[in-house]
């Protein structure tokens, strides 16, 4: 573990703070790149800005609601970890979604432009919690088991490292969205089905995670990411636009 990699006077750079901010910069790379492989207005990467700044926000008070009730509303906030990934989700999605509406660009194709990015950041996120130690899951006696003395809330048991399980996931999952799209799968099945996997993995590995049970056997973790296997699926069965068949838009 390496939760605190350097100090600069009294302000901590944390591994998970560093890994996040790889991520937003790889995930900027890579829909800039998406978006000129699709001839899409450069400027939409607007969105990708936004909803960063957006997903940042959703996924800090996600996080400060499922662990209110172990301790104040700024210490939970000031949290060296602390992020859910699923309020980064839907804080992220909405905010990106009111810059490409504002601007008028197709939305799906440019929804679909961004799911490599936001594999790709996310995984590096997940790299992030493992190195803070947050995130982890039950205890486990499989020889990859990782104990986290100094994590969010440490524990000396061997537990499974889920956040590792997440990270590989994602890496596969970025390639498979890359590749679809480099042999014209059509924007709308790659968003439903960057959709379908995510949800759906997730909702399986939250079994895994050690997390607050909310409804039976069922963290909120859980409901989110059946709310997204869902979503995917309403927009694969879904029939395509009008406005969405033409040409895409030019820079």
């Amino acid at each position: 573990m390496y939760p605190v990699l350097f100090r600069i006077g009294s302000l901590d750079i944390t591994s998970f703070g560093v890994m996040v901010a790889l991520g937003a910069l790889a995930g900027l790379w890579v829909f800039r790149r998406e978006l000129a492989r699709a001839g899409l207005p450069d400027a939409a990467l607007d969105a990708a800005v936004y909803g960063l700044g957006g997903g940042l926000v959703g996924a800090k008070l996600l996080y400060v609601f499922e662990h209110r009730a172990e301790g104040p509303f700024f210490s939970l906030v000031l949290d060296r970890g602390g992020m859910s990934w699923f309020g980064g989700f839907v804080g992220g999605l909405l905010a990106g979604y009111a810059t490409i509406r504002a601007n008028r660009w197709p939305l799906v194709h440019v929804l679909s432009a961004a799911t490599p990015a936001l594999a790709v950041g996310q995984m590096l996120g997940r790299v992030g919690c493992f190195l803070v130690g947050d995130d982890y899951g039950h205890p486990t006696d499989l020889p990859w088991g990782v104990a986290f003395p100094r994590g969010l809330p440490p524990t000396s048991e061997r537990v499974h490292p889920t956040q590792l399980y997440e990270a590989a996931f994602l890496l596969v999952l970025a390639w498979m969205l890359i590749r679809w799209r480099r042999r014209g799968v059509d924007d709308r099945k790659v968003l439903g089905r960057y959709f379908v996997v995510a949800g759906v993995f997730r909702f399986a590995l939250e079994f895994l995670r050690v997390n607050t049970r909310v409804v039976g056997p069922l963290t909120v973790a859980h409901i989110f990411s059946a709310l997204v296997a869902i979503l995917g699926i309403a927009i694969l069965m879904a029939p395509q636009a009008r406005s969405e068949s033409g040409a895409r838009i030019r820079a």
